[in-house]
């Protein structure tokens, strides 16, 4: 399941249209295309799958929306209506199951209505990997359009409330901004962002590296949107970031002493930088082994609880029964790991309420992932640079630009004019090293639960240290 295709198509009756769909299937290979508004009689149909090579076609109860589908995919149909159609789809060979909505909306925020309404019925039971795209007809932010009519509030209300309610997000975009044009020019020219994909939780997580193209427009006043979920990206390795709640452990403080002792003699900062490496790397080993890794410790439990509970059905001893509370209280342990390694990552303080939050913090760290995401530069040229080499050459040599000297000075007589702001005593204080008692005042102001500094460690890690 690697790549993806939905367009407006309102001009696929033109040949233009048609041969651009043909040529980029054939080069990207699709297992599904959807079409919105193809303008053609529901019988051609079956023309169009027979010349694309496509193994299946369906279309909704209007005929607005058309999809084409691998060979390879089992395909249901969940719910067919007049603004959307909502697919099952099934992989054969790769074993893997979602859903996938293809959205034609009206141009009426009235008419919508009736459209987020049936969203919200599938989302209120969806637990599968879930594509939403399509042409939604309304915009979520006022820079999404140049020019044309003022955007009613209440309309993009509507939209923003269907995405929160539905626990979508926004997969983001390469290329073009704009993805629908009215064919003018001048003053006359209204372009906006109509079309786009969001995916659930269970999307982002079955594909992480999933991306979206906004490829040009022709053939349609509409831009395709490709959607891709390779998975072959470059693996960068995790810098170390100290977890809190490692230090809660009962052989923290011990394994952090013994690993703190090195020579007494040196500079202190080259001393103190070898002892934070030597516990880092030390830290590293230990997490693995008295943790593990969380997550899949956790999804472990959750299934040796379901065999201790049918042991216990079947046999209700106490034996059994104090089996299963251990395992219980061992994923109710993880659990809180779960929650505290999420918060942090969050980075939210103000959220103090309820019951395991691990799904709304880790929802947050996901959405400033997405906004410190870099999918495309400009470098000095005016050139667009979007591969993952040349973001990193980029930015290299701009760093290294701003950071070299052309011409090393050698007068400095300009220091001779600035004026002196303190007097000598004040300069003594400063240059004086700070006491024991002012270091352990400025390490508990510290907030430990901030995010780390550069060398991977926490404000909380000097305070249970």
């Amino acid at each position: 399941m690697d790549n993806a295709l939905v367009w407006n198509a309102r001009s696929i009756n033109t040949q233009k249209a048609f041969n651009r769909l043909i040529n980029l299937h054939r080069k990207y290979n699709f297992y599904l295309i959807g079409l919105m508004e193809p303008w053609q009689d529901i019988n051609k149909l079956e023309e169009y799958r027979r010349k694309l090579g496509i193994q299946s076609a369906y279309a909704n109860m209007n005929g607005k929306i058309w999809a084409f589908v691998d060979e390879d995919i089992d395909v249901d149909i969940v719910m067919n209506m007049e603004q959307q159609m909502t697919l099952k789809l099934f992989h054969r060979n790769l074993n893997k199951e979602l859903y996938v909505t293809l959205v034609y909306a009206k141009c009426d925020a009235t008419e919508r209505i009736e459209l987020w309404n049936s969203m919200y019925h599938l989302a209120s039971d969806m637990k599968s990997p879930w594509l939403v795209g399509g042409d939604f007809n309304v915009i979520l932010l006022e820079e999404e359009k140049y020019r044309g009519l003022h955007v009613y509030l209440s309309e993009v209300e509507d939209f923003s409330h269907f995405v929160d309610t539905c626990a979508l997000y926004d997969l983001g975009f390469k290329g073009i901004l704009y993805t629908w044009w009215n064919g003018r020019s001048d003053i006359d020219c209204i372009i906006k962002r109509l079309d786009r994909y969001f995916a659930n939780q269970q999307l982002i997580d079955l594909f992480p590296a999933l991306e979206v193209q906004h490829l040009i427009k022709y053939g349609s006043d509409h831009a395709p949107l490709m959607f891709s979920c390779n998975n072959d990206t470059v693996h960068i390795k995790k810098p170390f970031k100290f977890l809190n709640f490692w230090a809660k452990h009962e052989t923290f403080q011990k394994m952090v002493k013994e690993n703190w002792v090195a020579e007494d003699m040196g500079n202190p900062f080259i001393l103190f930088h070898n002892k934070l490496k030597k516990v880092k790397a030390t830290l590293a080993v230990w997490s693995k082994e008295t943790f593990g890794d969380i997550f899949e410790q956790i999804a472990s439990l959750e299934d040796v609880i379901k065999v201790h509970e049918a042991e216990f059905e079947l046999n209700p001893t106490a034996q059994n029964r104090a089996k299963l509370h251990k395992v219980e209280a061992d994923l109710t342990r993880y659990y809180q790991l779960e929650e505290e390694f999420w918060r942090q990552k969050a980075g939210i303080q103000w959220f103090k309420d309820g019951d395991r939050n691990s799904k709304f913090f880790h929802a947050h760290v996901r959405g400033k992932r997405k906004i410190l995401q870099v999918n495309i530069i400009l470098d000095d040229n005016g050139n667009w640079i979007e591969s993952q080499e040349g973001m990193e050459k980029e930015a290299v040599d701009l760093f290294q630009a701003q950071f070299t000297e052309q011409r090393i000075p050698t007068n400095f007589d300009i220091i001779q004019h600035v004026p002196k702001m303190i007097t000598e005593k004040q300069n003594e204080r400063l240059w004086a090293e700070p006491t024991m008692e002012e270091v352990k005042e400025a390490i508990f102001g510290l907030n430990g639960d901030s995010a780390s500094s550069p060398d991977g460690f926490t404000g909380h890690f000097y305070q249970v240290s």
